[in-house]
């Protein structure tokens, strides 16, 4: 066990040092990794894209494969037995990758805005947050917008980065990310990337899978009223046409008593989706805030619990080779 404990020391230190510099500081403004790999990726699609599932395929292979290869030769070359290396790899992939302080300062924003009273200052701001058009919603409308991005991007941002961190380590940090950046440029249903972005979506829905169910069960947990988290959660859950955008979504509306979902408007393209939690109240510009706090407080749930399975994992690899 103490050996076990050991190698898992490195990893945990350099995932609190990245999860607070990600707290401290938020994302860059220039020369974000994330941004990085964003335009290398963008420079491959021109060269690639075809109206052709099999092209968008070679395209996300390509792509986070280059990324997963490069932060396993590296954690190569830093050696496993060199926990200085380690931590410091793993603080470095861990805040490129976490978006929870950002997160919650572009929710924070808005919410101002709201409270200010400055409706088309909110209405400017909230595309960072989401891709919906901004232009017709009111100020109930927008609140909720804001709700839901906080929901589903405490699991893309934060948790999934950390479980899949806790599998692979910083490999599996960084691959992560490239996934879930991937899946935002290409894998939506414009006509463009219908096909081409096929391979994108359905992986970043695979690789969301578990920390979807993890945000859930965390947020359940870190509920002022867990029964009401729970029914909510456990009974529209699925309703949601994202296979894990609506655990997110389902597990704060019932730990905020909120409703959330229903008409949306992306552009020219409107969708109607259930209302998770029918039963309660519709969503307050004070319920921003209160969001923002229930987001930080999984995302710590998010990094102990992630840390720990961390552990459980090199403790089975450990016991494989014996």
């Amino acid at each position: 066990m103490a050996g076990v404990l050991h190698r898992a020391l490195p990893y945990a230190v350099g995932a609190l040092a990245g999860y607070a510099a990600d707290a401290r500081f938020g994302d860059p403004e220039r020369g974000h990794p994330v941004a990085l790999f964003g335009r290398a990726a963008g420079r491959l699609e021109r060269t690639l894209w075809r109206d052709h599932r099999g092209a968008g395929a070679l395209h996300t292979a390509l792509s986070v494969g280059a990324v997963a290869a490069g932060a396993h030769g590296l954690t190569r070359l830093l050696g496993r037995e060199r926990a200085a290396g380690t931590a410091l790899l793993t603080a470095g992939a861990t805040f490129s990758v976490l978006g929870g302080s950002s997160l919650v300062r572009e929710a924070r924003t808005v919410g101002a805005a709201l409270q200010a009273g400055d409706l088309a200052a909110a209405r400017r701001r909230l595309p960072h947050l989401c891709g919906r058009d901004p232009s017709a919603l009111d100020e109930q409308q927008i609140a909720r917008a804001v709700v839901e991005s906080v929901a589903e991007n405490t699991a893309d941002a934060v948790v999934n980065a950390l479980v899949w961190g806790a599998v692979a380590g910083a490999p599996g940090l960084l691959a992560f990310r490239a996934v879930n950046t991937l899946d935002a440029m290409v894998g939506h249903k414009s006509p463009r990337y219908r096909r081409f972005g096929w391979a994108a979506a359905r992986l970043d829905d695979v690789a969301g899978w578990p920390g979807a169910r993890l945000t859930a069960l965390l947020t359940v947990a870190a509920a002022e009223q867990r029964d009401r988290a729970w029914r909510v959660w456990r009974r529209d859950g699925s309703a949601h046409p994202s296979p894990n955008a609506g655990q997110a979504e389902s597990s704060f509306a019932g730990a905020l008593g909120v409703r959330l979902g229903g008409t949306l408007q992306y552009g020219e393209r409107t969708e109607h989706r259930p209302v998770l939690g029918a039963e309660l109240r519709p969503v307050a510009v004070t319920d921003i805030e209160r969001a923002c706090r229930l987001s930080r407080r999984v995302g710590l749930l998010a990094l102990g619990t992630t840390v720990a399975v961390r552990t459980a994992v090199l403790s089975l690899s450990r016991r494989g080779r014996t």
